[in-house]
């Protein structure tokens, strides 16, 4: 018996072929914090503080507040408290009798505020150093 080369390809691929078969992908957490084994959380730890390459940082002025003396702790909330009230200084500006923004140009020592009505209720703020010319815009809804 001879057959054509066609058929025996046919001939081979109906024998080698076979069913398919799959399952649905199961999700199982690792990290116990997310319902996972919970002995995996030493061992994930570790490996978290072995590839950690973030310094910690000591907070404002690049020391902590404990190891601050009580004058450098008071001079830093002193400064604090100032920078807060020009802040608010300069809002008040910024703001009408009714809360909302009101277009126009604010000029501070350090920087100018500019706030352009867009209509439909869209403002654009835009805000520039004067010192070294940079400048932040964003547009907020009135």
């Amino acid at each position: 018996m001879h057959l054509p080369s066609l058929s025996r390809a046919a001939l081979c691929l109906a024998v080698l072929a076979g069913s398919a078969s799959a399952t649905e992908l199961v999700y199982q957490p690792v990290n116990p914090s997310f319902g996972g084994y919970p002995a995996n959380g030493a061992n994930l730890l570790a490996t978290a503080t072995a590839t950690n390459k973030h310094k910690e940082s000591a907070g404002l002025g690049g020391s902590s507040v404990f190891d601050q003396s009580p004058l450098a702790q008071f001079n830093q909330t002193l400064e604090r408290t100032v920078l807060s009230q020009l802040a608010s200084a300069a809002t008040s500006k910024l703001l009408g009798q009714d809360g909302k923004l009101v277009p126009g140009t604010f000029s501070t020592a350090n920087f100018t505020i500019t706030v352009i009505d867009l209509g439909g209720g869209m403002l654009r703020i835009t805000t520039t150093d004067r010192t070294t010319g940079a400048t932040t815009t964003f547009e907020v809804a009135q």
